[in-house]
């Protein structure tokens, strides 16, 4: 799917990178690291009294990150996406999103990306966790392009965001006629397929397509929309994709409470039929490569396609 001779760039390398740019041109930023291994202060030059590694201490990190955008600061936090919807929940409640103060959370290893790592770092929750907190944006873009740029689009905007990345390096997605906007989808196929999937991060929104090259192979044809933007939803440009009444979500993280979710609970009240691909309701207590865990986690486009067809021989249809 992607263009011939584009390499595969980690989104957590190309957003580390404009973040050191951006911090050469406004004092305000600063960077929060939390032992990552990510950053070294030589990265950031004539910048380099702006960043600051606090250690393995992520609520502390938040809490640190609160002060500093109350005294006028961006701080842009760095840690790892489980860590931050989990050991530090409470600082990103209460220090963060109810003051409703421009801090930016960089989530790497999100979803199973980690998976070398083991259960200790798979990510399959942060979505469902943080998008219930009001003020917070919560962004899982497709690739490494769209994070630096929906980065920049959360930098400029009011407010914090968590900005959830993968491990390593996926291929860019196919061109596309406009940027990432934050807040709304990006249709990657038409709208007015017979099937519509959502998708959101990497892996599941190239899912997504693979998916649909098999199902208008086999002569259904189907609209992909990349929401990279889980919160707030594009309930607009969702609702208009969703009038073929047959909507399947992919993504890496737990079937509930993620972008399935949030999906669901959107067009439920006009009666959709909605099937969520995600993982199921259990750890994965092994090591393993991210596609591999992906895969035992049922999150493939094989599924995708079976669903697909299963809800359109269903009958009678609700509409």
């Amino acid at each position: 799917m992607s263009a011939p001779g584009t390499a595969a760039r980690p989104a957590r390398e190309v957003c580390a990178q404009l973040l050191a740019e951006l911090m050469l041109a406004d004092e305000r930023l600063v960077c929060l690291d939390s032992d990552t291994g990510q950053f070294t202060r030589v990265d950031f030059g004539a910048a380099a009294d702006r960043y600051v590694n606090l250690g393995i201490a992520e609520q502390n990190l938040l809490g640190a990150a609160a002060g500093l955008a109350r005294a006028g600061r961006i701080p842009v936090v760095h840690t790892m996406a489980t860590f931050a919807a989990t050991r530090a929940l409470e600082a990103v409640k209460i220090d963060v999103a109810f003051g409703n103060l421009a801090v930016h959370i960089v989530a790497t290893h999100g979803g199973l990306s980690a998976g070398s790592l083991g259960p200790t770092h798979h990510a399959l929750e942060d979505v469902a966790v943080l998008r219930t907190l009001p003020n917070l944006r919560v962004v899982v873009p497709a690739d490494a392009d769209d994070a630096a740029g929906l980065l920049r689009q959360c930098l400029d905007g009011p407010g914090p965001s968590y900005l959830r990345l993968g491990r390593e390096g996926t291929p860019p997605l196919p061109p596309r006629p406009s940027p990432a906007l934050l807040g709304r989808a990006q249709v990657l196929r038409p709208i007015g397929g017979d099937v519509t999937i959502v998708g959101c991060g990497p892996r599941p929104v190239r899912l997504a397509l693979q998916a649909a090259d098999a199902l208008t192979a086999s002569g259904v044809a189907t609209t992909v929309l990349d929401m990279h933007t889980v919160k707030p939803l594009d309930v607009a440009t969702l609702t208009a994709a969703a009038g073929n009444d047959t909507v399947l979500t992919v993504e890496d993280h737990w079937a509930a409470g993620g972008l399935g979710s949030a999906v669901a609970e959107c067009l439920a009240e006009r009666g959709t039929r909605v099937r969520r691909i995600g993982a199921p309701d259990r750890f994965f207590p092994y090591a393993g490569e991210h596609e591999d865990l992906l895969e035992r986690a049922g999150v493939t486009a094989a599924r995708v396609v079976a669903a697909a067809h299963a809800m359109l021989a269903e009958t009678p249809r609700r509409r």
